[in-house]
């Protein structure tokens, strides 16, 4: 592991939990180590340190000097990529490769980048007005409630920790409690970089701990992703307190196949695009919608591509499809899978544990054919390797169907024409969506509308989520 630590991260130094849940490991089902699990007391604290002196000098600090800390920070959570990687994938099955990218590369660079990005934005500026002139500024907003969940526990943390930090905000992280040891590599990068005591706190909990976390009267805003349920539930209460949040929920996302597209080229994206981190991310193309015109063709190659993907351990380079994060998450694929039979649908590969598996919470790539898009599994996030075919009549039906869902996070077009699919693309209701393929960019905002969430991550945006703006009205006299 990349850490030794199993306690809580609270004013700068580590403490013992009084509860503890186990982290089992994807590939075995085995004990990977007892992973701490904060108390109510234990948030109170958290929360506590982050409203303190010595957290709120941070704040108060130019974004110049705040930037070489997060430089400092960026460089502490570099050196421990590698080992970070593999302990992420050991918790929640995710393949290594992926997850050198997502949780060992790409939080330092997010770290560097919102700290260079606060350092040349210009905190206030100046309006003419009526009476003289307004000054516009840019202020910290307070103290952050920071809610991740297990599926990209790094990227998904450092999506907030990044922006909040270099905005001048504390945080208070609640790690989800299946990754809960991997959070701690936070930790400790922040006692390297020589973040204030209070800065940061990083607290693994139950939903228990979240919800008295999200409703605590010393949090000024609230940062959550995961499900839309407990979206909506952190929602409302953030409404009754009129406090901020922004909410990164599920998707249902429509990959359209365009009637000129490539057939190898749309099958090798969608082989990444709709089976990525074995189906437990909330932007892949889970509906692949195909013109009538074509689609058996579509269909045979989109089964033939999901048989091909390499199952196995996640630890192993070759891995595609490695296990999902629990039991109780294969079992909630498993249902799903057999809804879709009863349903009507035909499943045309997978559909079950693979045979080859003995250990750990395996499913085989699922691909279901001749899908109505009103049924459950073209409506519902499964969040596992399980991906429909529906058919359509032109491009306006496509973009109608598309469109039919409760969600709108991502999505994807395909098409030999890049100025026709992006006319497509145009239509579809969501915060994101690719043309050709489909890949976050950290310099352009990430969210969703509809029941995927309010507000945006990354880029700019992602960093005037933190930033409270206030007038100053200065009259001429």
């Amino acid at each position: 592991m990349t850490t030794t630590t199993t306690g809580l991260f609270i004013d700068g130094g580590f403490r013992e939990a009084a509860g503890s849940i186990p982290v089992l490991e994807a590939s075995t089902g085995e004990l990977l180590a007892d992973g701490p699990c904060a108390t109510e007391a234990d948030i109170d604290a958290a929360v506590t340190a982050a409203r303190a002196a010595p957290a709120q000098q941070w704040r108060r600090c130019q974004p110049a000097e705040r930037a070489e800390v997060l430089k400092r920070f960026a460089g502490a959570l570099h050196s421990r990529a590698e080992a970070t990687a593999e302990l992420v994938s050991r918790e929640n099955g995710m393949p290594i490769t992926l997850s050198r990218a997502v949780n060992g590369v790409f939080p330092a660079a997010l770290v560097a980048y919102y700290g260079k990005l606060m350092a040349n934005t210009a905190i206030e500026d100046v309006r003419p007005s009526r009476i003289g002139r307004t000054i516009v500024r840019r202020e910290p907003v307070g103290v952050v409630a920071a809610i991740t969940p297990w599926n990209y526990p790094q990227a998904l943390a450092v999506m907030k920790l990044a922006p909040a930090l270099a905005a001048g905000c504390s945080v208070v992280l609640k790690a989800a409690p299946e990754t809960a040891l991997d959070a701690l590599v936070f930790a400790e990068a922040a006692i390297e970089a020589g973040l204030p005591p209070g800065v940061l706190n990083v607290v693994p909990g139950d939903t228990v701990a979240g919800a008295h976390l999200v409703s605590h009267p010393g949090v000024d805003k609230v940062a959550f992703t995961g499900s839309t349920a407990a979206g909506r539930a952190i929602g409302e209460v953030c409404g009754r307190l009129i406090r901020p949040v922004t909410l990164e929920l599920g998707g249902k996302s429509a990959a359209i196949v365009l009637d000129d597209a490539e057939l190898d080229s749309t099958i090798a994206g969608l082989r990444e695009a709709s089976f990525v981190n074995n189906g437990q991310t909330c932007h892949i193309s889970s509906r692949i919608l195909a013109p009538r015109s074509r689609y058996d063709e579509i269909v045979e190659a989109v089964a033939a591509m999901a048989a091909d993907l390499v199952i196995g351990d996640p630890l192993d380079e070759e891995t595609e499809i490695g296990p999902l994060v629990s039991e109780r998450q294969r079992a909630r694929v498993l249902d799903y899978i057999d809804i879709g039979r009863r349903e009507g649908s035909r499943c045309v590969v997978g559909g079950s544990i693979p045979p080859e598996t003995t250990r750990g919470w395996y499913v085989e790539p699922t691909v279901f054919a001749d899908v109505d898009n009103a049924q459950r599994i073209a409506q519902e996030e499964i969040f596992g390797p399980v991906v429909t075919v529906t058919p359509y009549r032109d491009d306006e039906d496509a973009v109608r169907i598309a469109n039919d869902s409760p969600f709108g996070l991502a999505g994807t077009v395909w098409s030999a024409d890049a100025a026709r699919a992006t006319d497509v693309a145009r239509g579809i209701d969501t915060g994101s969506i690719g043309v050709n393929g489909y890949e976050l960019d950290v310099r352009a905002p990430f969210g969703g509308v509809k029941d995927s969430g309010l507000g945006r991550e990354l880029g700019p945006e992602g960093l005037d989520a933190y930033l409270a703006v206030k007038s100053i009205y200065c009259a001429d006299r």
